[in-house]
């Protein structure tokens, strides 16, 4: 039986690449993977596959057992490289890079990016268009776990880089083409729930940032110190925080998110969007991690109810006052995904499908028997809302044989309208432009 869901799962995989590459790669043109069909393994993944996955498809918990199989990370094999669909270009654009994370794109076009486990922001420039950086200068270092980075004001003339530590947000002086601080950074936010074990924290330690459109909320992710469990230990955890750009006036922005990695603003609604790791233990298919705008004040259910007012078997009967307020996320992905950077495309080069569309970066599983995620998708909007689909935009991280040479993790939106993605276990930062007709 194995063997005939792969064979009907390869030729539905076959069938959504054939109407991809027939059509006129609108959305209405492609063969879109629902229902067990939407939950095949990297082996199913290519270019233009859409899938969708809806609340009915939410398998029982432990339906399978809980798998522990991490990644084997192996150098990239002789002519192994990036896939994108047809009319799009990868190249590489920087490399030898020490786990490359979040990447930001300044005003100026300059590309500033969290080298988190050597505790710096690099700042890169392609100065002459060629698609390679002649400048790449440390701008700030002895950092704690950077991952975010923002800037402010917004507009083309900011006075501050604001960087989020495991532990606090600091911001640096700043005036464009910056290629490194001309000061110390200042701490405005100082007691973040640390990522570090040795502070009594840990967990989930990445905290990105993100400033709504009027310039006067700064918001930071924060991610659950457990997997899933009600302690005290998790107090302004698996939120998102807001603060003034000073650093100030703290509030709680929206509760129940186990770890909210990614951040960003859609251009168009101005809504803020998250990229969330749901939990693990349930089995292969279960939770489902999700990206969806925030609502401010919303729940989203973690750690007692997940995909709106499903009971998380671990904390049956508790809190049933909240079970009916646990929001459905917007676009429920693959279950241990791990999405991680989230950015929406802005840019002119794409075609205008891709207009305002998400972009996002699956790092890939360990909590599953069959590995899912390593690759970027395109989440399709229509007026700002969600169609509920994600899309394969970058492949090719895995191996015939299952090892795994590249995850991505950062999405940013160059100035010069190609997408780039960092990949933190090639030290890579790849960069995907358009040379299709339009």
């Amino acid at each position: 039986m194995g063997h005939l869901f792969r064979f009907a799962a390869f030729l539905l995989v076959a069938l959504s690449i054939s109407a991809t590459a027939l059509g006129d790669d609108a959305p209405s043109n492609r063969a879109t993977l629902t229902g067990q069909n939407a939950l095949g393994d990297w082996t199913t993944d290519a270019p233009g596959v859409r899938r969708k996955v809806t609340v009915d498809d939410l398998a029982k918990p432990y339906d399978t057992p809980s798998a522990d199989k991490h990644p084997r990370i192996v150098s990239r094999p002789e002519g192994a490289w990036p896939k994108a669909p047809e009319g799009f270009e990868v190249s590489e654009f920087a490399t030898k890079l020490d786990g490359p994370r979040v990447i930001a794109t300044a005003p100026n076009g300059d590309l500033f990016v969290a080298e988190s486990s050597a505790n710096r922001i690099r700042v890169l420039r392609d100065a002459d268009g060629d698609g390679k950086p002649e400048v790449s200068e440390i701008f700030a270092s002895e950092l704690n776990r950077p991952f975010g980075i923002a800037f402010y004001p917004l507009g083309p003339e900011p006075q501050y880089v604001y960087v989020g530590n495991t532990d606090s947000v600091v911001r640096f002086p700043y005036k464009s083409g910056d290629a490194r601080a001309s000061g110390e950074p200042e701490v405005i936010v100082d007691n973040i729930p640390s990522g570090n074990e040795s502070v009594g924290g840990g967990g989930h330690w990445t905290r990105d940032l993100e400033f709504s459109p009027d310039g006067k909320t700064l918001f930071v992710s924060v991610g659950s110190r457990s997997n899933a469990d009600d302690d005290k230990s998790e107090e302004r955890r698996a939120a998102i925080l807001a603060f003034d750009p000073a650093g100030k006036n703290e509030r709680v922005f929206a509760t129940g998110i186990r770890n909210p990695v990614g951040l960003a603003t859609h251009p168009e609604t101005g809504e803020l969007w998250t990229s969330v790791n749901e939990r693990d233990g349930l089995g292969d298919n279960l939770v489902p991690d999700y990206i969806t705008h925030v609502e401010e004040g919303g729940f989203y259910g973690w750690p007692w109810f997940y995909i709106g007012p499903h009971p998380d078997p671990r904390h049956a009967g508790k809190h049933p006052e909240l079970k009916d307020k646990a929001i459905v996320p917007d676009v429920l992905l693959q279950s241990h995904m791990a999405s991680l950077g989230l950015t929406f495309y802005d840019g002119d080069e794409f075609p205008a499908e891709y207009h305002h569309d998400g972009f996002a970066s699956e790092h890939g599983s360990w909590n599953r028997a069959r590995r899912v995620g390593y690759k970027v998708i395109r989440i399709p909007l229509k007026d700002g809302k969600a169609t509920g689909e994600f899309e394969d935009f970058l492949t090719g991280f895995v191996t015939e044989d299952g090892n795994v040479w590249g995850r991505p993790v950062g999405v940013a939106v160059a100035k010069d309208g190609a997408l780039m993605v960092t990949d933190d276990a090639s030290g890579t930062i790849w960069r995907v432009a358009y040379a299709g007709k339009k």
